[in-house]
């Protein structure tokens, strides 16, 4: 089942901190795949908070991109659902599965697996409020004693859902523990809306195994592309192709995070992406040699001009050895 009018089945997670638009222009830079924002709060966007409105805004963007929104009054999802259409989305997706506590204490993301009444309330005020397809993403349940992913499937399709995203772990998992496409299944089999399977997607190969063992129509990616920007291009090359993904050499690796370093730099300024580089710089050198000194190092870097002489310096040293 194709969903909707996306280019592509294979998705990469909303990620709070990470999937800005740097990070989607990235991964886009590698092929095909379809890009969803960080999750943004319905306050934030309706008072106009300039970093919230930052985060909805993706009409500089040439490419399809799911808005992620996370709150939980149904009459602030009304009135931010136009103004998010006006930002160019090209679909809303309401966060119901994120595990952060700051979160689930204001009746947000995971609290509503709880709260079906107001779950059911918020998805239906939603729909209605937009032209835009509207999507769920949600977990198996909040513990292990309380998994209702299927009903909270039915429920999202009874209010209108266009499509779902399920990931396999409960709220009391956070990211701990092997995902359960068990339930991934049994939700694809409960609903006939689209089903987007979530949670330890790492390479293409698994990506495929969890659609041929759980039936899902498209995959969602998140920690496996941390430093990986080219996974989600991959995974789609190799589910519609067949194409087998060939290593990454060391100076696409470089090229890659000095791209990215670039791009921190004109979304957020000099002095902002500098820090926020720091912990790319550890995932883009992971399972390499000598990270953990070249992480070192970086870390206690205070320009731009001396960030880039050690990553010259440390890949470098990689490619003498290829």
């Amino acid at each position: 089942m194709k969903i909707l009018n996306f280019d592509s089945r294979v998705f990469l997670a909303p990620m709070a901190g990470i999937t800005d638009r740097p990070m989607r222009r990235l991964v886009k830079s590698f092929g095909q795949g379809q890009m969803v924002s960080e999750m943004v709060a319905i306050n934030a966007i309706q008072r106009k908070n300039p970093k919230s409105y930052k985060i909805a805004d993706v009409r500089e963007e040439n490419y399809p991109v799911v808005v992620q929104l996370v709150g939980g009054e149904p009459e602030l999802f009304a009135d931010v659902c136009p103004l998010v259409e006006e930002l160019g989305a090209c679909s809303i997706d309401i966060n119901m599965g994120c595990p952060v506590k700051k979160i689930v204490n204001n009746n947000s993301g995971s609290y509503l697996m709880k709260d079906m009444p107001l779950a059911q309330k918020i998805i239906e005020t939603t729909v209605k409020s937009t032209k835009l397809p509207v999507s769920v993403k949600f977990r198996k349940g909040w513990d292990n004693n309380h998994v209702n992913a299927v009903d909270f499937a039915k429920m999202c399709e009874d209010c209108g859902a266009a499509y779902i995203t399920v990931h396999g772990r409960t709220r009391s998992d956070f990211y701990s523990g092997e995902a359960d496409w068990k339930t991934i299944a049994e939700v694809k089999n409960a609903v006939k809306i689209p089903v987007i399977g979530n949670g330890d997607i790492t390479s293409p190969q698994l990506a495929k195994k969890m659609i041929d063992e759980t039936g899902v129509d498209a995959v969602m990616v998140g920690r496996g592309a941390l430093g990986a920007p080219w996974l989600i291009s991959q995974i789609h090359n190799y589910l519609e192709e067949g194409i087998e993904p060939q290593p990454i050499a060391i100076d696409v690796v470089k090229q890659a995070l000095l791209t990215h370093i670039k791009e921190l730099i004109e979304y957020y300024g000099e002095r902002l992406a500098l820090g926020i580089s720091r912990k790319y710089v550890c995932w883009y050198c992971k399972n390499c040699r000598d990270a953990r000194k070249f992480r070192e190092n970086y870390v206690k870097i205070n320009n731009f001009q001396d960030a880039y002489a050690e990553i010259e310096r440390y890949f470098g040293s990689l490619q003498e050895e290829q």
